[in-house]
């Protein structure tokens, strides 16, 4: 994980304090393996969060790993306040079908943050499938039947000196 990808879902975790000021938020960080860092720190308030990790592996930051990496039937509908995934889309060879699963697991009026790049090089865990642009974000968002509250891509330079830059992340959040 990069700086500028941290610093995005940072901004969201800002974002779910304004639609939930107060209760617990059962949240689901869909690809967690912790390669090279995780979100699981800004969601580690045991009192406002319970964090979940999903990953194809088990490892590092991984919670639950599905039989199926695109039909979590051990999960239940409705069971998320909060998915967030990032880094992560890239790598999955049918996102569409991650996209449904994502929005069977968030409850009515919950919140989804993804997280991907829109260029780069090729960088295989285990694949490196797909790049992604607003539009693309929006694409998977009508499929699965989300409701896209802010798409975009970040073209310039983001002030970090660690390669964010060479990325270019797209950034969705969608609302069921």
């Amino acid at each position: 994980m990069h700086q500028s990808s941290f610093a995005v879902m940072k901004q969201f975790h800002a974002v779910t304090e304004q639609y939930f000021p107060s209760g617990l938020l059962k949240v689901l960080d869909v690809g967690s393996y912790g390669v090279n860092g995780t979100y699981k720190d800004l969601f580690s308030d045991a009192a406002r969060f319970a964090y979940t990790g999903l990953d194809m592996t088990a490892g590092p930051n991984v919670d639950y790993v599905p039989k199926d990496p695109y039909q979590w039937a051990e999960l239940a509908d409705d069971a998320f306040d909060l998915v967030v995934s990032g880094q992560a889309f890239e790598h999955i060879e049918f996102p569409w079908l991650t996209i449904a699963e994502v929005k069977r697991v968030v409850r009515p009026g919950g919140l989804v943050c993804l997280v991907a790049p829109s260029r780069g090089p090729e960088h295989r865990f285990p694949v490196d499938c797909w790049r992604y642009y607003p539009d693309g974000f929006r694409a998977l968002a009508k499929w699965a039947g989300l409701t896209v509250m802010e798409t975009q891509t970040s073209w310039g330079t983001s002030g970090f000196d660690d390669g964010s830059d060479q990325w270019g992340d797209t950034v969705g959040i969608f609302m069921k």
